[in-house]
């Protein structure tokens, strides 16, 4: 049974967590008191265990906090990702895991058929960045444009890009769905150019990078558009047949292509 010494110390330590925001040390402290005497530690060690697991904590709170924020459709990880089917990209993709892309500003690019796991894998990396202490934002290409179309109509827009920016990392799903008017092109040509060797972007498309001309509706537009996405950039091509369509008996789609998506 603690002393008074220990009862008034045990007082203190729950009021300066709580002034300091953090109660849960007072809680740690407590747990880890009797271990830490029962094993001898030092004040040092004691003191370096408690604070380790609020540091610890505050950042499982933290990535569960921008993981919510990001948007995602769905929460997908690369542990739940059906690698057999897309072999080739398992490599390249754990090592992109590690996170130092986003120190780079360097860009992920995941072409392919519809089906294939680019908004999983997008996605993943993207909570895999949260858990790095990186701000992450998710939404399809024509949603991004409907923001940036917004802005602009507000005179917003250079304050906008600046605040995007500021994002570790933006993640544009399903490019070339749809295809863009000439003034929202070149709103997605801003986007892209204002991230430029600043902060990093995941994009997904079904197209390849041939095809974007007709996506953004000027070829010149598409040309300077990929030339900045991919001169820093890893470029994953995933092919095969929809995941969705497995067992329907219906083996191709109008729009899966039988060229390679990068060509």
């Amino acid at each position: 049974m603690p002393g008074p010494k220990s009862t008034e110390a045990v007082k203190q330590i729950t009021y300066l967590s709580g002034a300091l925001k953090a109660p849960r040390i007072a809680e740690t402290a407590a747990r880890m008191a009797d271990q830490a005497r029962d094993a001898g530690w030092s004040f040092e060690d004691y003191l370096a265990a408690v604070l380790d697991r609020e540091v610890s904590a505050r950042n499982a709170s933290g990535a569960e906090q921008r993981i919510k924020a990001a948007g995602f459709p769905a929460r997908k990880t690369l542990e739940d990702f059906d690698w057999d089917a897309q072999p080739t990209a398992r490599q390249q993709i754990a090592a992109l895991a590690s996170g130092g892309f986003l120190l780079e500003a360097q860009n992920v690019v995941l072409l392919g058929p519809p089906g294939t796991g680019k908004t999983h894998l997008a996605t993943a990396l993207g909570i895999v960045a949260a858990r790095h202490g990186h701000r992450v934002l998710f939404a399809t290409a024509t949603n991004w444009v409907t923001r940036l179309t917004d802005a602009h109509r507000q005179g917003n827009l250079p304050r906008e890009l600046a605040r995007l920016r500021r994002y570790g990392l933006i993640i544009v799903d399903e490019v070339g769905y749809l295809p863009f008017e000439q003034d929202a092109a070149n709103l997605f040509f801003q986007l892209v150019s204002s991230r430029y060797e600043h902060a990093s972007l995941i994009l997904t498309s079904n197209l390849p990078f041939s095809g974007w001309g007709g996506v953004f509706g000027d070829q010149a537009v598409a040309a300077a558009m990929i030339d900045r996405i991919v001169h820093h950039a890893d470029v994953l091509t995933l092919k095969g047949a929809s995941y969705r369509l497995r067992g329907r008996g219906i083996d191709t789609l109008p729009s899966i292509k039988t060229q390679d998506p990068a060509d």
